[in-house]
């Protein structure tokens, strides 16, 4: 069975993209996409792909408007945001209410991450901040709430901070370097490693989904190969965790965090995820 699969290159994917992982079952047809998040769209709005990488937060509403998508517990990788959200005027989280803070779109998941810190750790009332957004959220059914503005077309988050028009901005990894940007989350490394400590999680960012039709023996056989990738190029990394019980905390967290921001509107329990 020849599956049609987007997967992005990473090392716990790498020994899968090369062929040195296979299947006498099944054959991953990997999609010659770059960047997978580009991508994301035509895997909940098309529903494109037999088997796909897909960002927790786009998975989480896609599953919230009935899309026939389920999750495998394979983290293809997680990463700290905290410093992510940058200003040039030396911000902190105090500051930000009133303030326009430039995000690529309101569901976007290092933007989750952000905000639920913001809000948990920092007390930060996310209602009194003005969001410019740039591109509508991956699944279609959601409209950005109140409190949203869409920037001008040809604009981005780091050329209007940069040029005053916003005084904050969530920008991608890597954060330019440019001596006038500087973490609105205090000694960011630092904040991480507490955050870490007091939640006993690590913010995952991409998993794996697949199409609630395929039948359970391909799935399995999906994620056998997922996780044997993994083994070979990143057995020893914490940063893809595989298997349900290994990211049952880090979901719980997402999930919550992303429920109060009322992305989605039911707190799921971790297994539901994973069913069809």
């Amino acid at each position: 069975m020849r599956l049609k699969t987007l997967l992005g290159d990473y090392p716990v994917t790498r020994a899968l993209r090369e062929g040195k992982v296979r299947s006498s079952i099944i054959e991953l047809d990997i999609s010659d996409v770059k960047v997978p998040h580009t991508a994301f769209k035509r895997v909940v709005r098309d529903l494109e792909f037999d088997v796909a990488e897909i960002a927790i937060v786009t998975y989480l509403m896609a599953k919230s408007f009935g899309k026939p998508l389920r999750l495998l517990p394979a983290v293809m990788f997680g990463r700290f945001q905290h410093p992510y959200l940058v200003s040039v005027s030396g911000l902190r989280p105090k500051d930000l209410a009133g303030k326009k803070i430039a995000i690529r779109s309101s569901s976007v998941t290092t933007v989750a991450w952000i905000r639920g810190m913001l809000a948990d750790e920092y007390g930060v009332d996310l209602g009194k901040i003005n969001w410019v957004t740039f591109e509508d959220a991956h699944v279609a059914e959601y409209a950005d709430p109140p409190g949203t503005v869409r920037a001008a077309a040809g604009k981005t988050p780091l050329a209007m901070l940069l040029a005053g028009e916003v005084d904050a901005a969530v920008l991608s990894d890597p954060v330019p370097q440019d001596e006038r940007l500087e973490s609105v989350i205090p000694e960011p490394t630092a904040a991480a490693a507490d955050w870490q400590r007091r939640k006993g999680a690590i913010q995952v960012n991409h998993l794996v989904c697949v199409r609630n039709s395929l039948p359970q023996e391909i799935v399995d056989e999906v994620y056998r190969l997922l996780l044997e990738s993994k083994n070979i190029g990143a057995k020893d990394s914490p940063a893809c965790p595989f298997g349900v019980e290994q990211n049952r905390r880090n979901l719980e967290v997402a999930i919550d965090y992303v429920y109060r921001q009322k992305l989605i509107p039911t707190r799921y329990a971790v297994d539901e995820l994973f069913e069809r």
